[in-house]
C-alpha cells in the first residue's frame, strides 16, 4: 500500500527546497542573459576581446545547433522529448541524494532555460561566440553553460569517483 506521509516527507525534505532554489536561480540567469542579448544586439554582433563576440543566433535544435531540422513535425517532437526528460530529471533529482542533486538542478535550471525558448520563440537564442582566430566553437548560450557543467559533474561522479571509493 502506498504511504502518502513517506512520500511527503521524502518529496518536501530542505534538500529538495535547494534543489528547486538553484532550478529557479539558474532559470532566472538564464532569461535575464538573453533579456539582454535580445534588448541589445537584435541583429548586431558585439566584438569583447580576441576570444570572445557576442553574436545573437536563432538555434532550432538541441544542444549546440545539432539536430536542427526546417520542419516543425521533428521540431516538436523533439521539444516534447526534452520536456519529457527534464521531467525525469526533476523526479529523479527530488529522489537522489545531496550532491546528486545539486548536478541534477544544474542540468534542469539550464534545460528548462532553453526549453521555455523553445516554447516561446520556436527557437533558442545563441549569443556566446568563443573562438581562436579563424577556428569558432559553437555558439551557446547561459543555460547550455549549466547544462554542460551538470553534464561533467555527473560524468565525473559517476565514472572517477565511484572507481575511487572502490
Amino acid at each position: 500500500m502506498i504511504d502518502l506521509k513517506e512520500i511527503k516527507n521524502k518529496t518536501f525534505k530542505k534538500e529538495n527546497f535547494y534543489f528547486l532554489l538553484i532550478i529557479s536561480l539558474i532559470f532566472f540567469l538564464d532569461r535575464y542573459s538573453k533579456f539582454e542579448i535580445l534588448r541589445n544586439f537584435s541583429e548586431n554582433s558585439l566584438y569583447v576581446n580576441d576570444f570572445l563576440n557576442f553574436y545573437l543566433i536563432w538555434n532550432t535544435g538541441i544542444g549546440f545547433g545539432l539536430l536542427s531540422f526546417d520542419t516543425n513535425l521533428i521540431y516538436n517532437l523533439i521539444t516534447t522529448l526534452i520536456g519529457l526528460l527534464i521531467i525525469i530529471l526533476i523526479m529523479i533529482g527530488i529522489k537522489s541524494e545531496s550532491s546528486e542533486k545539486i548536478i541534477f538542478s544544474i542540468i534542469v535550471g539550464g534545460a528548462l532555460g532553453n526549453f521555455y525558448d523553445r516554447i516561446v520563440f520556436n527557437a533558442v537564442p545563441d549569443f556566446i561566440d568563443l573562438h581562436y582566430g579563424n577556428f569558432h566553437w559553437f555558439t551557446f548560450n547561459v543555460a547550455d553553460i549549466f547544462i554542460t557543467i551538470g553534464v561533467i559533474a555527473f560524468l565525473i561522479k559517476g565514472f572517477f569517483l565511484k572507481k575511487l571509493n572502490k
